[in-house]
């Protein structure tokens, strides 16, 4: 099927809501697949970020939207493997073969691969763990044991912890020699021995205060943790009300299990107002 980057066509249709930026972003790359110019398609492509591609590939009909899946480079197509809505994902999975989809837990945080793995069959998502080493098939499987809606089912576990006892000095030192923090990291974890949360070291404090004194002295003990049991809703009206970036998460005994980043609570959101949308219109 041809298509025609004119405000009348289906696709623009469908995203009818859409900025003026994403209406751009569209026709563009609509323009050079008619032109049959692969190149200006893929450079249009790569300059679009994770979620705007998401968002173009649902705007469009299947064969379009496979064209564009597989003109994607690896780890940006990877990425936007989380962004997508659950249907138009499961297409992309189902033509991915282990390999791909080993390389796709390389790419993306714990909490988005193991949403990944319940989409896939059984068999598939068993080889997929036991092809991952120890440690990360320990994360992704301690995801997978708590329900999908529900705070432990949101988390991801690569937390950096640190011990009240340590000079803001030694804590820094550590952080240069991990080259790279997780996403979404505001706040580093204080813990105990037992791996009991005490409370959070902010990366301002960490900076701008003195680097003799120790975690305790400067951390902060207000910031409620997120049970593992609260139901997303419950999570993404907290981190709303209180315009939280991170929120470690807990089990019944206070003891660390993860933490919540914003990127998965409006992921909650926006799945809620589609929901609330899609019942008014029946």
């Amino acid at each position: 099927t041809t298509l025609h980057p004119s405000s009348n066509h289906p696709i623009f249709q469908q995203a009818a809501g859409a900025s003026m930026q994403f209406q751009d972003q569209l026709s563009g790359v609509i323009h050079a697949l008619d032109e049959g110019s692969i190149g200006d398609t893929r450079v249009l492509l790569r300059s679009m970020r994770a979620p705007e591609l998401a968002n173009l590939l649902e705007s469009m009909p299947s064969k379009p939207r496979r064209v564009v899946w597989e003109l994607l480079d690896e780890e940006p197509a990877n990425q936007v493997l989380q962004h997508l809505h659950e249907d138009v994902r499961a297409d992309f999975l189902a033509s991915m073969d282990t390999q791909q989809l080993l390389q796709a837990a390389d790419d993306l945080a714990t909490d988005d691969f193991a949403d990944i793995l319940q989409q896939l069959p059984d068999t598939i998502s068993s080889q997929l763990l036991s092809s991952l080493d120890a440690a990360d098939r320990a994360r992704v499987e301690a995801v997978l044991s708590y329900p999908e809606d529900s705070a432990g089912g949101l988390m991801n576990t690569d937390t950096i912890t640190v011990r009240p006892r340590h000079s803001l000095e030694l804590v820094l030192r550590y952080l240069r020699r991990l080259h790279e923090l997780p996403e979404m990291t505001d706040a580093l974890i204080v813990v105990n021995s037992r791996d009991k949360l005490l409370g959070v070291l902010p990366l301002s404090k960490l900076l701008t205060s003195d680097q003799s004194v120790t975690v305790r002295e400067v951390m902060d003990t207000e910031l409620e943790p997120i049970p593992v049991d609260w139901p997303d809703t419950e999570v993404a009206k907290v981190f709303a009300e209180n315009d939280l970036v991170s929120a470690p998460v807990v089990d019944a005994e206070g003891r660390l299990l993860g933490r919540i980043t914003v990127d998965d609570v409006v992921d909650v959101i926006l799945e809620d107002a589609d929901e609330a949308v899609l019942a008014r219109a029946g």
